[in-house]
């Protein structure tokens, strides 16, 4: 069986987005990819997140920011920005890792302009299912590309 692709999905705080992508990926992919999650700017993986993905039987609790430069000697295939404020500031990565942009919204921004908690959880509910999604299509998706 040939080696596992190594995929880094990169996004600002490493709170929502990438760690939603690393979880699909290692329950869904496993068996193709090694995922890995990072941020330009790490902050914490948000409660919101967490309940989110707990909705849909998914375990975050154990999940932590990590921040991208500490992940510089892993030899990536792909590095896949998820929102553009990474794509922007990206490191450059040793190897031939391509990085590729696929980006969503950010929950965390359009919930602070919800009406209520039910409207801001819509938001992180929305994109989770996106990120699902796009999940589902890999590795040929990055293959293609």
């Amino acid at each position: 069986m040939p080696d596992k692709l190594k995929v880094l999905f990169l996004c600002t705080g490493n709170a929502c987005r990438s760690q939603m992508a690393e979880a699909f990926v290692k329950k869904l992919k496993g068996d193709a990819i090694e995922a890995y999650s990072a941020g330009v700017a790490p902050f914490r993986v948000l409660p919101e997140t967490v309940e989110m993905m707990e909705e849909i039987g998914y375990d975050l609790s154990d999940h932590y920011a990590k921040d991208v430069h500490a992940l510089k000697k892993i030899k990536f295939d792909y590095v896949v920005t998820l929102c553009d404020h990474a794509r922007e500031v990206c490191p450059v990565f040793p190897g031939d890792a391509k990085v590729i942009h696929h980006g969503f919204d950010d929950p965390p921004s359009l919930a602070m302009n919800a009406k209520n908690a039910e409207e801001a959880l819509g938001h992180y509910r929305r994109v989770r299912d996106e990120i699902k999604a796009f999940i589902e299509t890999l590795p040929e998706a990055l293959e293609n590309r």
